[in-house]
C-alpha cells in the first residue's frame, strides 16, 4: 500500500469487522459514499476465503455494516490489479501508458458483447477500478475499449 494512504478510524472498524467475519485479511477499505458501497481489498490467494462458502462471509459482513460489500484482490502488478478490480474474465488485455504531461492511463480491451457487463450498472465496476488504480499506481485515468 503506498505510503500516502491513510485509514480513518472507521476504515480501520470496518477491516476489523470483515477480518473478524471471514478470517482473510483486507489491505485496504474505502468507503465509496457516491456509489454507496465499502470496498475490501483483499490480500492476494485470499479471495476465497473472503467469500467464504457459497458468499456466507460477504453476506455477513454486509449484515454487519448495513451496506454492499464489493471485494477485490491485490496485487503489486498494476494490470493484474485493474483487471482484478474489474471483472478479470472479461478482460482481453490491459495497456499502461503515460502521456507527455505525466499522467498515467490504462486501457483496458474487452470483447464488444461484454462491455456493458464489464461497466456494471451506471459505471460501479468502472468507477471501482478507476478508484483503486489512482489510489494505488497514481493512474489518472481508465479507458474501457473493445476490440
Amino acid at each position: 500500500m503506498p505510503e500516502s494512504i491513510k485509514l480513518t478510524s472507521e476504515e480501520l472498524e470496518l477491516m476489523q469487522i470483515f477480518q473478524q467475519a471471514s478470517g482473510a485479511t483486507a489491505r485496504d477499505c474505502i468507503i465509496d459514499t457516491k456509489m454507496g458501497r465499502i470496498i475490501f481489498v483483499v490480500n492476494k490467494g485470499e479471495m476465497g476465503l473472503a467469500i467464504g462458502r457459497a458468499g456466507q462471509s460477504v453476506k455477513n459482513i454486509q449484515g454487519a455494516v448495513g451496506k454492499p460489500v464489493e471485494l477485490v484482490e491485490y496485487s503489486d502488478d498494476p494490470k493484474e490489479f485493474i483487471k482484478n478490480s474489474l471483472d478479470p474474465k472479461l478482460v482481453s488485455d490491459v495497456r499502461l501508458t503515460e502521456r507527455l504531461d505525466g499522467k498515467k492511463v490504462a486501457t483496458v480491451v474487452v470483447d464488444e458483447k461484454k462491455k456493458g457487463a464489464l461497466l456494471g450498472r451506471n459505471g460501479r465496476n468502472a468507477e471501482r477500478a478507476r478508484l483503486l488504480a489512482k489510489r494505488y499506481f497514481e493512474i489518472n485515468n481508465i479507458h474501457i475499449v473493445h476490440q
